[in-house]
């Protein structure tokens, strides 16, 4: 069906809806398929395109020039895994220009193309905003072939005929294997990343598809992370005797993820140790708490991000990424709800009055404000500090 195509189109976005968007083909060749959300960042696609909770979905960048810096192999947030557990595919306004950069050792196109990543350019980046807005995420197919000739019915079928995330426990796929312990600390020019020289505190981090900046953030406040399957039960891990226990990021449906993780969560909350939740392990800490997690319309994508931390009145700009949400009128007694958007006001925190225990929504190990939610990680040192 490639005679319905513009002359000179070498990629699609086919939803499941029939819509096709025709641009440029760019990155790897084939085709993915996903749900299809916008990012709002001007900055970090690098970053956003190997967060593990971008695992089977299609990210549409907002903002129009992207590849510009390059790539570089520090800026890697997976920490094991390629493109099948992170994003699937990139869109684009403009089509990626070389690098320039004092960073960059490879050109963006180069590295898509390496990691399996397929992207689309020279579609209107807005219109497909505006419609996701409207009508909620698609699922769609992201193809590209050279020689642009596309099977656009095989496509809208692929598309119409995928599950989508909900009942998807993905965090399976996305998480480590194999036990490890890490001590590299945040990055600095001109130094780089520092070296944690003597923990203070030793940390289990239950890896759902966790980003190597939260491990960072854990050794700069001098915590050694020693990062667990996310299978482990609540029994290996209290047995190595952490000062705390962290709940990583992840793909996928809380709930499913949930059906496993859940009782082991009760355990640790249980158990007296402080812990604390990020993202999909803050989705999981509520279901464990007695909440509930509802699918998102649109989700939160994105670097520019207001919340408000309801214990001290302070706003903070904050880094997103989340399809589904806390329902904050489910939350029980003795959990508070501690954070909250204000772009809709949905739950960003919570925490439990009688336990060390508390969860953010928000990525406070990112860098948008450029620093604004350090201050979590920093709280959580002083919880196992009150705890020891």
């Amino acid at each position: 069906m490639s005679q319905d195509l513009l002359p000179g189109v070498t990629g699609v976005l086919v939803l499941a809806d029939g819509t096709v968007l025709q641009g440029v083909g760019c990155g790897a060749v084939g085709d993915a398929v996903g749900e299809v959300c916008f990012n709002t960042a001007m900055t970090g696609y690098q970053e956003i395109l190997t967060d593990p909770s971008y695992m089977a979905q299609i990210v549409a960048f907002t903002f129009p020039h992207v590849g510009n810096v390059g790539t570089n192999s520090e800026d890697v947030e997976q920490v094991t895994g390629v493109a099948e557990t992170a994003a699937r595919g990139a869109i684009f306004r403009d089509v990626p220009t070389d690098p320039a950069n004092w960073r960059a050792n490879s050109d963006f196109d180069g590295w898509m193309q390496r990691r399996g990543v397929v992207g689309l350019a020279g579609v209107d980046t807005r219109a497909l905003t505006r419609k996701i807005r409207e009508t909620g995420m698609p699922h769609g197919v992201i193809a590209h072939a050279p020689d642009g000739k596309f099977d656009l019915d095989a496509l809208k079928a692929k598309a119409r005929d995928w599950s989508g995330v909900v009942g998807l426990d993905l965090a399976k796929d996305a998480s480590t294997t194999q036990t490890f312990t890490w001590d590299e600390g945040l990055w600095s020019w001109p130094a780089g990343y520092a070296k944690l020289e003597q923990p203070k505190y030793e940390v289990v981090v239950i890896d759902y598809g966790v980003k190597r900046n939260i491990l960072r953030a854990l050794a700069h406040v001098g915590a050694r992370a020693t990062v667990v399957p996310a299978s482990t039960s609540a029994e290996d891990i209290l047995a190595r005797n952490p000062d705390g226990v962290l709940l990583s990021n992840g793909p996928g449906d809380p709930a499913a993820t949930g059906e496993y993780a859940v009782p082991e969560i009760q355990k640790l909350v249980a158990s007296g140790k402080p812990v604390f939740g990020i993202c999909l392990g803050h989705q999981m800490l509520a279901l464990a708490l007695g909440a509930k997690t509802v699918k998102m319309e649109q989700g939160h994508h994105g670097a520019n991000h207001p919340v408000k931390d309801l214990t001290t009145g302070k706003v903070e700009i904050v880094s997103m990424n989340h399809g589904f949400t806390v329902d904050s009128e489910s939350l029980p007694e003795p959990v508070q709800e501690t954070h909250v958007s204000l772009f809709d006001g949905t739950n960003a925190g919570i925490a439990l009055k009688d336990k060390p225990v508390f969860s953010v929504q928000h990525h406070p190990e990112a860098s948008p404000g450029p620093t604004d939610s350090l201050y979590i990680f920093e709280r959580f040192a002083g919880l196992m500090d009150k705890a020891k």
